[in-house]
C-alpha cells in the first residue's frame, strides 16, 4: 500500500482534528453535559487537551524514527564512496528543508532523533505510549550523552522502569514539566557517573568564565559560568535583597529589583557573596541555613546592604564530611556537588550543626514532631530536607525563598508536625489561600500533593533519596536500621568532631 496508506492515514487524522476542533468550538453533535452545559466544555477541554498531550508525543516519535529511517536509507543509496561528513550535510539539509528548520537545527533534531532509535529505545518506546513528551525525551538524551552504555541504560531504568523500586507516591516523570525531570535526571547522573565527580568538577572549574551576548532593543546579557555554590550564594542574596525592597511605594517587581542589584553590585560597590550550609543524616549532617554576612569580611566595606545575608543549604554525608567516601553532598536548589566542595563550605563558618537520623534504607530523613503553632527554625531545615523545593506541580523556587504552612489549619485541629507542613512558595501560598487550590495531606517524608479547583489531582515531586554509602561496605552490608533516632539542634558546637560525638539528645 506504501504512499497510499500513508494518504489514508493522515486524512483520518484531519478528520479527526476537525471532530476535536468542532468540540471546542461547541459544534458538536451533543453537549458535555446537559445539566451545566458551560462546565462541561470546560472539562471537556482539559480532556482534549490531555488527549492532545500524548498524540502529539506519539508524534514526535514517529518524527523521530521517520527521521533515522531517511538517514540510514539515504546512506545505503547513495553508497560508501560518499564521504560520511558530506552525506550527513545532505540528509540535515534534506530534513531542514522539510520540517523548515535551520541547519544547527536540523542536525540537533536528527543527532537526538539517532539517540532515542538507536541507544534509547526504552525512552522511544515511552514517547511513542504518550508517557513522556518530546521535551523529556531531549532531556534523557541530554543527560546520558556522556555515560556510557551501561550508565544510560541504569539511568532510563531508574525512571522509566516500572519495575525500579521508587517512592511508590512520586509523580512519573511524564507528569512533571520536563526541566523538573531534566533536574533530577542530572542529580541522578551526578551520583551515578562512572568518573569521580571531584575530576568533572575540576574540570569545570577550568572552564569557569563570564560572557556577553549582545540582544535587541538595546539589551544585553550577561552571564557567568561559576562554581555552584558561588552562582547559588549570589543568586539566594539577590533574592533577600530584593525582597527586602518590595513594599507599597517600590514600583519594581521582584525580577526588575534582582536585576538593578546586579546591575549596581558589578558597577558600584561590588558586593561579595558569601554562604554557609544545611543537610542532614546518620549517615548525613545538616548545617545552618543563616549563612555568612556576605560584607563583614576582614576586607569587606560596610554598606546599605551588609545586614543581607547570602545563604546557602548543603547536605553532606557525615561520611563524606570526613573523606572516608566520596560520595556527593545536594546543594538545595542545585543538585549533587564534589565533597570537597561541602567540606569548604563548613569550613568557611557555618554558625551550627543540625544532626539528622536519616532511614539507612532509602536516605529519607526521620520525622520531627511539634505540638506548639509556631514552627521552629529546625522544623524548617527539615522542611527543605523533605521537599527541596516549592511542592507545587512544576514549580521550582527553591527552599530558601519558601514559606512553612498548615495544611489543616491549626485552628481547625491541624498539628505542628512534619506531615501536616508544606513549604509552598509565597506565589503558590498565596493561590492556596485565594483560590480553589488546595494541598492534600502529606507524610514525614513526601511533600503535599494538590488538588485544582475542577477536582484533579496532582502529585508533588518527590525527592530521590538513596541510602547513604558507608566505606568500606557494600550498601547490601548495612543490614537493619537502628531502633532508635537521634535528633539534635546544637547551636555553635566548637568542633565537627565533637558534635559528631555528642552523647543523643
Amino acid at each position: 500500500m506504501g504512499k497510499a496508506a500513508v494518504a489514508k492515514a493522515f486524512e483520518d487524522i484531519k478528520a479527526a482534528l476537525a471532530v476535536l476542533n468542532a468540540e471546542v468550538d461547541e459544534c458538536g453533535s451533543e453537549p458535555f453535559s446537559d445539566a451545566d452545559p458551560l462546565a462541561g466544555l470546560a472539562d471537556g477541554s482539559l480532556d482534549i487537551l490531555a488527549g492532545a498531550r500524548v498524540v502529539e508525543a506519539g508524534f514526535a516519535g514517529l518524527k523521530a524514527r521517520a527521521a533515522v529511517t531517511y538517514a540510514d536509507t539515504a546512506q545505503a543509496v547513495a553508497g560508501p564512496d560518499v564521504p560520511v561528513q558530506a552525506q550527513e550535510m545532505a540528509v540535515a539539509a534534506e530534513i531542514g528543508a522539510l520540517l523548515a528548520l535551520g541547519s544547527r537545527a536540523a542536525g540537533a533534531f536528527l543527532a537526538a532523533s539517532h539517540a532515542l532509535c538507536k541507544e534509547l529505545p526504552p525512552t522511544l518506546s515511552a514517547l511513542q505510549s504518550g508517557t513522556i513528551t518530546w521535551q523529556h525525551a531531549l532531556a534523557m538524551v541530554d543527560e546520558t550523552a556522556t555515560l556510557d552504555p551501561a550508565g544510560a541504560a541504569a539511568l532510563e531504568a531508574y525512571f522509566l522502569d516500572p519495575d525500579v523500586n521508587r517512592p511508590p507516591a512520586a509523580a512519573p516523570i511524564g507528569e512533571m514539566p520536563a526541566y523538573r525531570f531534566k533536574a533530577k535526571a542530572r542529580n541522578w547522573r551526578e551520583r551515578h557517573h562512572a568518573e569521580s565527580i571531584e575530576k568533572r568538577h575540576a574540570k569545570g572549574i577550568a572552564d569557569r568564565r563570564v560572557e556577553y551576548r549582545p540582544d535587541q532593543d538595546g539589551m544585553a546579557w550577561l552571564s557567568a559560568y561559576l562554581p555552584a555554590h558561588h552562582a547559588l550564594a549570589g543568586w539566594n542574596r539577590l533574592t533577600a535583597i530584593a525582597r527586602g525592597m518590595q513594599g507599597p511605594d517600590e514600583p519594581r517587581t521582584l525580577t526588575h529589583l534582582k536585576a538593578d542589584n546586579f546591575a549596581e553590585a558589578i558597577l558600584g560597590t561590588g558586593n561579595h557573596s558569601g554562604c554557609a550550609g544545611a543537610g542532614g543524616s546518620d549517615g548525613t549532617l545538616t548545617l545552618p541555613g543563616n549563612g555568612i554576612d556576605a560584607e563583614t569580611g576582614p576586607d569587606a566595606a560596610a554598606g546599605p546592604l551588609s545586614g543581607i545575608r547570602a545563604q546557602v543549604l548543603v547536605t553532606v554525608p557525615v561520611f563524606s564530611l570526613l573523606g572516608l567516601t566520596d560520595e556527593p553532598a545536594m546543594l538545595d536548589g542545585y543538585g549533587p556537588i564534589p565533597p570537597s566542595m561541602a567540606r569548604k563550605l563548613v569550613e568557611g563558618g557555618a554558625s551550627s550543626f543540625y544532626r539528622v537520623l536519616v532511614d539507612p534504607r532509602d536516605g529519607a530523613p526521620l520525622e520531627i514532631g511539634r505540638t506548639k503553632y509556631r514552627i521552629s527554625q529546625a522544623m524548617r531545615n527539615w522542611l527543605r530536607l523533605r521537599d527541596g523545593k516549592c511542592p507545587f506541580p512544576g514549580c521550582s523556587n527553591n527552599s530558601l525563598d519558601n514559606e512553612a504552612d498548615h495544611i489543616l489549619a491549626w485552628h481547625q485541629g491541624g498539628t505542628t508536625g512534619i506531615s501536616n507542613l508544606g513549604q509552598p512558595c509565597p506565589r503558590h501560598h498565596r493561590l492556596r489561600h485565594t483560590s480553589g487550590w488546595k494541598p492534600t495531606p502529606a507524610t514525614k517524608t513526601a511533600p503535599p500533593g494538590w488538588t485544582s479547583p475542577t477536582g484533579r489531582h496532582y502529585k508533588s515531586e518527590h525527592q530521590d533519596w538513596e541510602p547513604p554509602h558507608w566505606p568500606g561496605r557494600r550498601q547490601s552490608a548495612i543490614g537493619d536500621p537502628p531502633d532508635f533516632v537521634y535528633i539534635g539542634i546544637s547551636p555553635g558546637e566548637e568542633s565537627l568532631e565533637r558534635f559528631l560525638h555528642a552523647p543523643p539528645a
